[in-house]
């Protein structure tokens, strides 16, 4: 969250991805910081995922990524 906003205090459109377990840490960590960090999350886990798995996951999350970081 802190990146993201970083980022975007800078000018640079930023979009945060995190797996459904970070639910909850993303919402605190955004109110802590006054700052509305979107954020687009796939399912958890992935550290055991073969590559044609986080590309699905990838896939799935990208017209959400698009739409949120060019504002839509």
């Amino acid at each position: 969250m802190h990146d993201i906003k970083g980022l975007e205090t800078l000018g640079v459109p930023s979009v945060g991805i995190a797996t459904t377990e970070f639910v909850d840490a993303a919402e605190v960590q955004s109110k802590y910081l006054g700052y509305n960090t979107a954020v687009v999350f796939v399912a958890h886990p992935i550290q055991d995922r073969t590559h044609a798995e986080l590309q699905g996951l990838a896939d799935k999350a990208f017209e959400e990524i698009i739409g949120k970081i060019s504002g839509g």
